[in-house]
């Protein structure tokens, strides 16, 4: 995949703090990148330097071999932005909302008709074109939100949390309708507070905290980076047991009680959940439940900004 945008050393202050440091990504044709950070890591900040919409003080953003700020209208032509709030008109039509997006892209006739249907069908809408928005439930205005951006078929598609507050079935649709689209040769940006999202579309994560960038990678990469599995086991009488037995045990790393719950941490790819067992045995403690959670998404994230990912 060749690179479509370049973040070079991407700088932004506000006042005299500054909130990006110093930040260097690539987008490439055809990927879906999903952008992930706590509340405060300046993904929206970074997101609306890549919409145009906000200007940086050191750094360089680049598209297509082009900095962006030598010609920022004909970048912003080829950007399809999908605002977190939503940007519709209630009293008209789902057809008239997406003609009015794509007539302030300079569509007109033939091309401007051919764009609404484009986008009405990439969302699922096309048999409510003529419906107006008020009688839409609230996943198909997050769909038609997205077709408001499509129109004009931009090269890069800026997602900022489009499935906020929808029901699973609109959420799905949405989610089909992204890949199908990365499949035809669309570029994504992706935003989100739910992880099983980026499990489902992410070619590629970038984790930010604090404006900086701590982790890059697809998912399969950054899962490999931690290298424990959590092993929780319920048991019968706590108060008589001793964490200290377990710690002998090869690939434990840390054990710890809380109430009736044994919590223990061990590294990965070390099978020892037996010989864990045979100590609870020999203490004649009754097992009531086993439940191993292997590394994903959730617990890298945890690890690496000590916040889930919807704090």
């Amino acid at each position: 995949m060749g690179s479509l945008i370049e973040v070079r050393n991407l700088e932004k202050s506000y006042k005299n703090k500054k909130v990006i440091h110093g930040i260097s990504f690539s987008i490439y044709e055809g990927e879906i990148l999903c952008l992930l950070g706590p509340n405060g890591a300046s993904k929206s900040t970074t997101i609306n330097i890549l919409c145009g919409a906000l200007g940086f003080d050191n750094g360089e953003v680049i598209c297509k071999g082009i900095p962006i700020d030598q010609n920022i209208q004909t970048f912003k032509q080829q950007l399809g932005v999908v605002p977190q709030d939503l940007a519709l008109y209630e009293d008209l039509t789902a057809e008239k909302n997406v003609r009015f997006f794509a007539s302030l892209y300079g569509l007109k006739g033939e091309r401007l008709e051919s764009g609404v249907t484009y986008a009405l069908t990439s969302v699922g809408l096309t048999d409510h074109r003529k419906e107006k928005v008020a009688t839409f439930s609230g996943g198909m205005k997050r769909r038609l939100n997205i077709a408001c951006a499509l129109a004009h078929r931009p090269t890069l598609l800026i997602m900022d949390e489009p499935t906020v507050g929808i029901d699973p079935q609109s959420r799905n649709h949405i989610l089909s309708s992204i890949k199908k689209m990365q499949k035809q040769g669309m570029t994504v940006l992706y935003t989100t507070h739910y992880m099983e999202e980026v499990e489902e579309i992410s070619s590629r994560i970038i984790i930010m905290d604090h404006g900086k960038i701590i982790a890059e990678g697809t998912k399969e990469a950054l899962k490999e980076k931690n290298d424990e599995r959590k092993i929780t086991i319920r048991i019968g009488e706590a108060s008589t047991i001793s964490l200290d037995v377990f710690c002998q045990i090869e690939g434990i790393k840390e054990v710890s009680l809380e109430n009736d719950e044994l919590l223990i941490t061990s590294i990965k790819g070390i099978e020892n959940l037996d010989h864990i067992i045979d100590k609870l045995l020999i203490m004649k403690q009754k097992i009531k439940n086993v439940f191993i959670q292997e590394a994903n998404l959730e617990t890298v994230f945890l690890d690496l900004t000590g916040r889930s990912l919807r704090d």
